[in-house]
């Protein structure tokens, strides 16, 4: 018995004639068919489960497609890497230091001289100023006041410190604002609800704007993007995060929508117009639009300024059809996205989702693989099947990390004669046919590092990055207002890039909520890494 199920009898190869492999094909296909049924349940019962407030069934464990290295031997007289010992201060900056005499030397001692001691420590107190602020009256009449020390911003009652730890609690440290309000209460700082809300929401042009000043760096400057999206509800009703970045930015855009429309809304930024050229037709070609109705479109206007202006040309020309309407909609909008400079030739690397599919895709290994991974064997044959195959792809997974890390072009057609070889074979199990089926369907995505080394293999970066977004999401729940959606987008974007930038993020909200600009911009930060990386892949190219 497996998983419930009668175990196929084990029949001698002498036995297996055409009918029984084909009665064996039929009970293996309802075996298929018992296990999805069973997944449904188990996916209902673990909603129910939810809605009473239970636990559900626990997550299977993620794909060992990402294995750790095996550890080489050491050779004698040598340390595991790492295990050096490093000087622990000597990235310190030292604030104060204090000489300590020896008290009451005896008579006759002779000073050697002083042996260091660091000590840290972190120093918070509330401090609470009054500044009592002259005012005068000119001989003209006129009444003025002394004005405040440069350090106290203008209009506002709480410090920059202050300001920046209830920003850094909140987004970096994911504290709630109650918990934020108790805390500052106990260490003396009488702040309301609403003050913390003002802070955390209002008054954040100059992020909103480094914001959107990253997604038009990122992409003018990326060999290649990646793409997730995750559900975020907002007032109320279910909505949709997406992010976009590389290995130098972060962007989050939470919408109410995760269509394919919604994804080059997302790309376009500020830009609200729709362009017809070569590669707007180029698509609606691929997605087979009637050629009456290309050269409709093709002979009028071909720049519209708006959702307005392009919805009348649509409407001049009687569009009908949610598929036709969708699909050069998606068109205009690509045609936009060109125009305003981004590279036919950019890869977008996704997880396989279909509104990802667009300029040229590479689809996530990991993802491709996970359905093995998480197949319900019936058999010890069925078993052993599913982990010959698992194996032939880790081997092939492998193989492609190593020529990512080295291009060979030789190795180009060994690999792809590889994978079309794992794709192909037949195993006697629908379920593992269904996957190689599928992933022989999307060879083009899942080889594109073959043509484009830079790419990786897997869209982990991307979940890691959107996992961040969900665990505030599971803390502070749901967004109410439009400024806290756009806030929480705002400055997840910001921290996830000056992670990868190797910038504190606390240093970087420092700078900006006391407007010093001693922390460069993080556009212009990554643009200079994307122009670097382009440059020294330009160079690792034999001649």
């Amino acid at each position: 018995m497996a998983n419930g199920l009668p175990a196929l009898p084990d029949i001698p190869l002498a036995q297996r004639t055409p009918l029984v492999e084909a009665l064996l094909a039929v009970l293996r296909a309802y075996q298929d068919r018992i296990r999805e049924l069973e997944e449904t349940v188990q996916y209902l019962r673990d909603e129910i489960a939810i809605l009473k407030g239970q636990k559900p069934r626990p997550q299977i464990a993620p794909s060992r497609l990402e294995q750790p290295a095996p550890r080489l031997p050491l050779a004698e007289g040598h340390k595991r890497p790492g295990s050096e010992k490093r000087p622990k201060n000597a990235q310190l900056t030292i604030t104060q230091e204090i000489r300590i005499p020896f008290p009451d030397p005896p008579a006759g001692s002779v000073a050697k001289g002083y042996e260091e001691y660091i000590v840290q420590e972190l120093v918070m107190r509330a401090e609470t100023t009054r500044y009592l602020r002259e005012r005068i009256v000119t001989a003209d009449g006129q009444s003025l006041l002394a004005p405040l020390p440069a350090d106290v911003l203008p209009g506002q009652h709480f410090g920059p410190n202050l300001i920046s730890h209830i920003l850094h609690q909140y987004h970096n440290n994911h504290v709630t604002q109650p918990l934020l309000q108790d805390e500052l209460a106990q260490r003396g700082i009488s702040i309301s609800a609403g003050q913390i809300n003002h802070i955390l929401t209002e008054d954040k042009d100059v992020f909103h704007q480094e914001k959107a000043e990253l997604l038009t760096a990122g992409l003018a400057s990326a060999r290649y993007i990646q793409a997730d999206d995750t559900s975020a509800r907002h007032q109320g009703k279910n909505g949709y995060c997406t992010q976009i970045g590389n290995e130098f930015f972060a962007y989050f855009a939470s919408t109410d929508s995760k269509s394919r429309l919604n994804f080059l809304e997302v790309l376009r930024g500020a830009h609200r117009d729709y362009v017809i050229n070569e590669v707007t037709l180029a698509y609606w070609r691929k997605y087979e639009l009637s050629a009456e109705l290309i050269a409709s479109l093709a002979a009028g206007p071909t720049h519209f300024v708006d959702a307005a202006a392009w919805n009348a040309r649509l409407h001049a020309l009687d569009m009908s059809g949610a598929r036709r309407l969708r699909i050069t909609t998606e068109g205009a909008l690509l045609g936009s996205l060109i125009a305003h400079g981004l590279p036919p030739d950019l890869m977008v690397l996704s997880d396989g989702a279909g509104q990802f599919n667009i300029l040229v895709h590479a689809a996530c290994w990991v993802h491709a693989e996970r359905p093995l991974a998480r197949m319900i064997p019936y058999n010890e044959e069925h078993r052993l099947e599913i982990e010959r195959v698992r194996q032939q792809l880790w081997e092939l997974y492998q193989d492609l990390k190593a020529y990512r890390q080295q291009a060979e072009p030789a190795q180009v057609p060994v690999l792809t004669a590889r994978f079309e070889a794992l794709c192909m074979q037949r195993t006697g199990y629908p379920s593992i046919n269904n996957v190689l089926n599928d992933m022989r369907e999307h060879q083009a995505d899942l080889l594109r590092v073959l043509e484009r080394p830079e790419v990786p293999l897997h869209n982990n970066a991307s979940e890691s990055d959107i996992r961040d977004y969900v665990k505030k999401r599971k803390i502070s729940g749901s967004t109410r207002s439009d400024d806290g959606r756009r806030c929480r987008d705002t400055f997840a974007s910001l921290k996830k890039t000056c992670r990868k930038l190797g910038i504190r993020f606390w240093d970087y909200l420092q700078d900006r909520v006391r407007g010093l600009g001693i922390v460069p911009r993080l556009a212009d930060i990554v643009r200079q890494r994307g122009a670097e990386s382009t440059a020294g892949k330009v160079e690792a190219v034999p001649t």
